[in-house]
């Protein structure tokens, strides 16, 4: 008996001192797949998630469509944010978002922009025309078949008349951060993109707002993946759509919608 005692001791003590050679693997931190106009607020979003104690999460920004199409092709996130409703769909109808998790977080507006010195004026309204504007230059928008901001765009553009004037003067970019780029550099005396890109670069200045009658309503949608296996993925979720994210969202201009959406809209 004393032996067998001595034996159990002995096993239970190299296995203490094995667990203290070896210490717990720190939880993974988990991914989000991110619409790229959504990088200021995030990122400060995941600084203030990473003070509380959690691990911080690992974001990769792009055009929604970009993201949509890596994850379909098995790129490993745990959570989506889109800029549209459709990509967001999109994964939906091939069951690659768990969608009772599905939100309408975030809302935002399309605007006109030019460098910040431009004295370009543009009449906003029907018959909407930016030829003049224009000059000899082109509009810098999102990809408008693909890129959510790209598809706004159009949309307005289309609604108000002024499609038929610039639809041969378009420089599209693959995301709206990089139209934004193009008018902030000069490179384009005007740009459509999101109210809250305009803010968040002081190089350019806001020429006028599309109507929000003149374009389907601009709704950012997030979603835990299907292959999430991130514990921490629920819980960033919820952060999200918690009092500090939605402080840090209003403070770059989106509204706060933090509507619960478990179909296809």
């Amino acid at each position: 008996m004393a032996l067998l005692t001595r034996t159990r001791f002995l096993a239970g003590l190299v296995a203490v001192t094995l667990a203290g050679a070896f210490p717990a693997t720190a939880a993974e931190a988990p991914t989000v797949f991110a619409a790229a106009s959504l990088k200021n607020a995030l990122d400060d979003i995941a600084g203030s998630y990473a003070k509380e104690g959690k691990p911080a999460p690992k974001v990769s920004y792009a055009a929604s469509n970009t993201l949509a199409k890596q994850i379909e092709q098995g790129a490993p996130a745990d959570l989506f944010f889109s800029a549209d409703l459709d990509w967001m769909d999109y994964l939906a109808k091939k069951d690659l978002i768990q969608p009772d998790t599905r939100v309408s977080l975030l809302a935002n507006s399309i605007v006109l922009i030019a460098p910040k010195d431009s004295k370009a004026e543009v009449k906003m309204g029907p018959g909407l025309d930016l030829t003049a504007a224009l000059g000899t230059g082109k509009l810098a928008m999102g990809n408008v078949e693909a890129v959510p901001a790209g598809k706004y765009g159009k949309a307005a553009l289309e609604k108000l008349g002024g499609w038929a004037g610039v639809k041969d003067r378009i420089a599209q970019a693959e995301s709206v951060r990089a139209a934004l780029l193009l008018v902030s550099r000069g490179e384009a005396p005007l740009g459509i993109v999101y109210a809250t890109d305009a803010a968040a670069d002081a190089n350019v200045k806001i020429v006028a707002t599309f109507p929000a009658e003149s374009h389907p309503a601009i709704v950012y949608p997030v979603a835990i993946t299907t292959d999430s296996r991130n514990p921490d993925a629920s819980a960033l979720l919820a952060y999200l759509r918690g009092p500090t994210a939605k402080a840090a969202f209003e403070k770059q201009g989106f509204t706060v919608l933090n509507r619960s959406a478990t179909a296809a809209q």
